[in-house]
């Protein structure tokens, strides 16, 4: 055997190992970006407001979104959008009220979360609990945000359930107490998210 040969052998030797490890790793640690799309058929936003002896309940519909997720980072991208407009607590006085006074989404249609990172790691299958991070932009007013979040993969589905309070006096909405009706300045908002998965550099 040449000295060449020599020096390559040890290197050509390791080289099944290493293809062996890389197969087995995971498909979020091999895979260069994670796309979550949202399916607004199968998405639904729900809130609470705690009010004087009750609390009212309502939803938001969700549009087409995505978020793009870098598994070796963290970092995100893409953006999801709640129509304001559809917001509706089957109460037909109640919901003009919110859509002229509080919401005003005649002039702010959309309510926009645009996600900036995800702490945890993202099992290939199954669940994983995982913390997001982003921005929601609400009456023209950007906040940020950090929620829990736990995700569910299925093959090539996934699912995502969050609640997290949004506290929408302290960002710049009305309170729509009156002599009548108190309500609390904070409602909760309860995300239960779906769609398809998609992984780049994989069959699809």
């Amino acid at each position: 055997m040449t000295r060449r040969g020599k020096l390559q052998s040890p290197f050509l030797s390791l080289a099944p190992a290493a293809i062996f490890v890389l197969a087995t790793l995971p498909a979020t640690a091999r895979a260069q970006q994670i796309t979550f799309e949202l399916d607004p058929a199968k998405t639904h936003v729900e809130f609470t407001l705690d009010a004087f002896l009750h609390t009212v309940h309502g939803t938001f519909q969700a549009k087409p979104g995505k978020i793009e997720v870098d598994p070796a980072t963290g970092r995100c991208s893409g953006r999801v959008v709640v129509d304001a407009r559809s917001a509706d607590t089957a109460n037909d006085g109640r919901d003009s009220k919110m859509h002229k006074d509080v919401l005003e989404s005649q002039q702010y249609p959309e309510i926009v979360f645009t996600p900036a990172r995800i702490q945890g790691q993202i099992a290939p299958q199954g669940a994983s609990q995982l913390q997001l991070q982003g921005t929601i932009t609400l009456h023209g007013r950007d906040q940020e945000i950090s929620t829990p979040i736990e995700v569910q993969i299925t093959g090539n589905e996934w699912t995502g359930d969050t609640t997290f309070p949004v506290p929408y006096v302290k960002w710049g909405l009305k309170n729509p107490s009156n002599l009548f009706l108190r309500v609390k300045d904070t409602v909760n908002l309860t995300v239960h998210a779906a769609g398809a998965l998609m992984i780049a550099g994989s069959q699809p």
